[in-house]
């Protein structure tokens, strides 16, 4: 395994990040549990999970997954040897209702770090991030902003770190960071951090692929200018860059069989742009997951590539790929056909 550091921190992570949005949806307990243990013996100590988990986001499994992996910290007292990161769900709606009701008041981030902890069976958390913005702005596959002058939103960048400064003087939580969250919004959590000796926003829990490489734009120079680390997520385009949809070799319990809305990486230009990819990964004695995976795992901005699998054979490829060095060759030939066809999916 290799190992990156938490930005503005000492806390050592492995650059690949165990993804478990799955867990107490697609996949069971023991299944969890038996991932866990491989991740483990591979030398992954990051683990990343969301108070939302599993997804889909539904009343009778909410927490689910987060009560998972506090099961087997439990059984096995991982805890000291791992890190854990959570998130706070962002602006209500009717998808996360069941949840909460309000969004990142002082009162809601207590409450959420509370049954968190419960859940998760410990006395706090490494790195809690908050999982989308209040405001409305395009988030989850919306290309472009547009402004809604109905928007209720007011500006709480301040009353929001105030908040989580508290539970970190509280001992519940270690460090912040950001979700979904885009240029703006960034920089002014950056601001009020650097006006009022508030604690800094250290990652950004971005979507990043072959098929949405939009974090190159102005988040990747705040990430460098700024110190702050991206944790890649969707970096196999929800199973789209394994080639199995294209095949036809996708099993019935895959997230896009069970779940055919969730189409953000399967619009007509994305599985173009894919089957291109798939040419240079065979071309070069590569899997499609293996060169994707690679590619994220190359860039100079990451700090950890989140990964998920539903599967432990899916785990074990993916897992393999923090040893695949691209070569300038297939970089290239990457960058051509991205040229060509530009972030199909965002």
């Amino acid at each position: 395994m290799k190992y990156t550091t938490l930005p503005n921190t000492n806390i050592k992570v492995s650059k690949i990040c165990l993804g478990t949005m799955t867990w107490g949806e697609q996949n069971t307990e023991a299944d969890g549990h038996e991932q866990l243990d491989y991740a483990f013996e591979q030398g992954i100590n990051f683990i990343d999970t969301a108070e939302l988990y599993p997804v889909p986001a539904r009343p009778e499994t909410s927490g689910k997954t987060s009560r998972i992996i506090g099961a087997w910290l439990k059984k096995t007292g991982n805890r000291d040897k791992v890190i854990l990161a959570s998130k706070i769900v962002g602006r209500t709606s009717n998808y996360v209702a069941h949840i909460r009701k309000d969004g990142f008041s002082p009162d809601s981030i207590n409450d959420a770090i509370e049954k968190e902890l419960k859940r998760l069976q410990t006395d706090y958390i490494d790195l809690y991030q908050l999982h989308w913005p209040e405001r409305l702005t395009n988030t989850f596959g919306i290309r472009d902003y547009k402004h809604d002058p109905e928007d209720s939103w007011k500006d709480n960048f301040n009353e929001v770190l105030h908040a989580l400064d508290k539970q970190i003087k509280a001992g519940r939580i270690r460090h912040i960071g950001l979700s979904n969250e885009k240029a703006w919004g960034t920089m002014r959590f950056l601001e009020e951090h650097k006006r009022h000796n508030l604690p800094k926003m250290i990652t950004i829990q971005n979507s990043y692929s072959l098929l949405n490489r939009t974090f190159e734009g102005d988040i990747a120079e705040i990430s460098h200018r700024e110190n702050i680390g991206l944790l890649s997520y969707s970096t196999l385009a929800f199973g789209m860059l394994t080639g199995k949809y294209i095949n036809g070799t996708a099993n019935p319990n895959s997230r896009l069989n069970l779940f055919p809305h969730m189409a953000r990486y399967s619009s007509e230009q994305c599985v173009k742009a894919t089957k291109r990819y798939m040419e240079i990964a065979g071309n070069n004695e590569l899997s499609l997951a293996l060169m994707a995976l690679a590619f994220v795992n190359q860039q100079p901005f990451l700090t950890s590539n989140i990964v998920a699998a539903t599967n432990l054979e899916q785990l074990k490829e993916n897992i393999e790929s923090i040893n695949i060095t691209l070569s300038d060759e297939v970089l290239k030939q990457i960058n051509e056909v991205h040229a060509v066809i530009p972030n199909p999916a965002t």
